[in-house]
C-alpha cells in the first residue's frame, strides 16, 4: 500500500494530476510503495515490462548498455517523475535499466491494473501519450546530438539541459550533483575526456567543480558552445 507521501506523489505527477480525486484514490489504492537503497537495481534492461514506477523520494538513473559493454545514461528521474511506461504499454521487455542513485522511495502499479485504469480514464491515456512524446523527443535529441555535435558541444548542451531540470540554483550559478564519470556515461565518452573540457571551462570561469558536482556559472557561454559557435 502507498503512504501519504506516495499518494501525494501521484497527485503532483504530470501523468496523474489531471484526474479527479476519486480516480486518484482508486489508482493510489493499487500502488505499492517500496524502499530501494543506494545502488540497488530496480529493473534491468530486458526484464519484463510488468509495472509503472513513480519516484516518491530520491533519484533514479535510467541507462542502457551498448555493444562494447559500456553503459550510457539516458535520464534521471526525481520526485514526481514516472518511468517504465514504454514496456508497460506494449508488454515487451524493458528497453533500459533503472537504478537508485541514492536511497529512494518508489511506488509501482502493475501493468494489468494500469491498463484497466487507462480504459476507465481517457484523460490518463492522453497524459500518457504526452509523456511518451516528451521521452521520444528527448531520445531523438540525444541521437541527433551524437550525430551532429562534437564532444565539447555535446557536453555543454547536456550540462545546460541537465542543470535546468535537476540543478540547484544559487547566486553563484546552477549546481548539478553528478560526477564526471556520470557525465561521461551520458555522452558515451571517457571520464578523462569530460575532465579535459571541464578543466578548460573552469579556467575560463564558465563552471566550478566540486566533489561529485558541477556548477554552471556562465550558461550563455555553454549555450553558445553547444550550438557550435
Amino acid at each position: 500500500m502507498t503512504t501519504l507521501a506516495g499518494k501525494m506523489m501521484l497527485e503532483r505527477s504530470p501523468l496523474f494530476r489531471g484526474l479527479s480525486p476519486e480516480s486518484l484514490g482508486r489508482i493510489a489504492a493499487l500502488a505499492v510503495q517500496r524502499s530501494y537503497p543506494e545502488g540497488e537495481m530496480i529493473f534491468m534492461q530486458g526484464d519484463p515490462g510488468d509495472a509503472l514506477y513513480g519516484v516518491v523520494t530520491g533519484k533514479v538513473r535510467i541507462s542502457a548498455g551498448v555493444s562494447d559493454g559500456k553503459e550510457i545514461f539516458l535520464n534521471i528521474m526525481e520526485p514526481g517523475d514516472t518511468f517504465g511506461e514504454i514496456a508497460l504499454l506494449d508488454g515487451g521487455p524493458r528497453t533500459a535499466a533503472a537504478t537508485a542513485i541514492v536511497a529512494s522511495e518508489l511506488v509501482s502499479i502493475r501493468r494489468e491494473h494500469f491498463l484497466a485504469a487507462l480504459e476507465r480514464e481517457p484523460r490518463l491515456a492522453l497524459e500518457l501519450l504526452r509523456l511518451c512524446g516528451e521521452r521520444l523527443r528527448w531520445m531523438s535529441g540525444m541521437v541527433e546530438d551524437a550525430a551532429l555535435l562534437d564532444a565539447p558541444a555535446r557536453l555543454a548542451k547536456r550540462l545546460v539541459s541537465l542543470s535546468a531540470v535537476h540543478g540547484q540554483r544559487s547566486k553563484d550559478g546552477v549546481t548539478l550533483r553528478l560526477s564526471q564519470e556520470d557525465l561521461a556515461s551520458f555522452l558515451g565518452v571517457s571520464r578523462q575526456v569530460v575532465n579535459q573540457y571541464l578543466q578548460g571551462w573552469l579556467a575560463q570561469g564558465w563552471v566550478r567543480l566540486g566533489r561529485g558536482a558541477v556548477t554552471v556559472c556562465d550558461e550563455a557561454a555553454l549555450k553558445k558552445l553547444s550550438k557550435g559557435t
